[in-house]
């Protein structure tokens, strides 16, 4: 019995090599071999289920998924897999399907909770996505991920306020971030506090210089204070950064136009 245990795990790990050094079909025969005297192993579906995946045999993959998820209900990760196919192949539904089953059978798992909660948000669910990220603050109140998340569906909602009040939360955690900052100065816009979106935009250029959309908000909101010559400055710093030629053209012709009436004027 020992040697039979033996051999298997030996199978497994040369399986894994094969499939580490992307010779998937070779994993699969593997994986096949010992699904003939192990025909209940879930572990072993899954496996094949990520080779299949890799060899662009959709079809394959799913029925694997599938049969792990039948044979052990309890194995994250196959749910993950299967839902991550569907997602890869603009099926939100059928992921959302697969989430939602493994969030029933793992309550406790809030890995899938808050994938579940993105595929949500992404098919625009929004308030079955508040539901699944409030339970997972409730029991990681430190989750900084879910705040950020939790900051954008209320963002989309149009509510400004706890979008601002979860992004600052995430600030609290995780710093130094240009995207957070930008999408903080978004939201500090939209809510009408433009000092403060102004702050953070700036914030963000300091943590990525060629991060190019809050110069781009900082040139239209000095350009909206008529305050000129700053917004001039983003402006031009912005059409150095990589951005589409026709954007940069445009944006060109509008520095010209605001430096032309800044020479009438002045």
């Amino acid at each position: 019995m020992e040697n039979g245990n033996l051999k298997m795990e030996n199978n497994i790990e040369n399986a894994i090599t094969c499939f580490k050094k992307g010779e998937f079909q070779q994993a699969i025969d593997i994986f096949s071999n010992i699904l003939e005297h192990e025909e209940d192993n879930a572990e072993i579906y899954n496996n094949m289920g990520l080779c299949y995946t890799k060899l662009g045999n959709f079809e394959q993959a799913e029925k694997s998924f599938t049969k792990s998820i039948k044979l052990n209900p309890l194995i994250p990760q196959s749910y993950i897999n299967l839902s991550d196919l569907y997602y890869k192949s603009g099926d939100l539904s059928g992921a959302i399907g697969v989430l939602e089953r493994g969030s029933y059978e793992m309550t406790d798992n809030y890995v899938i909770a808050h994938l579940l909660a993105r595929v949500y948000i992404e098919d625009s669910r929004y308030d079955m996505a508040i539901v699944e990220l409030e339970k997972i603050l409730d029991a990681q109140p430190e989750n900084y991920d879910a705040y950020y998340d939790l900051g954008r569906v209320m963002f989309e909602m149009g509510n400004y306020e706890d979008a601002i009040s979860n992004f600052e939360n995430v600030i609290e955690y995780k710093e130094n971030n240009e995207f957070l900052y930008y999408y903080l100065g978004q939201a500090y816009e939209a809510n009408n506090e433009i000092d403060k979106a102004i702050s953070n935009y700036l914030k963000a250029t300091a943590y990525n210089t060629k991060f190019p959309m809050p110069y781009k908000k900082l040139g239209v909101l000095f350009l909206a204070r008529e305050e000129y010559e700053d917004a001039i400055e983003f402006f031009e710093d912005y059409i150095k950064l990589d951005i589409p030629d026709e954007e940069r053209k445009n944006v060109n012709e509008l520095i010209n136009r605001i430096k032309g009436k800044l020479t009438k004027n002045g």
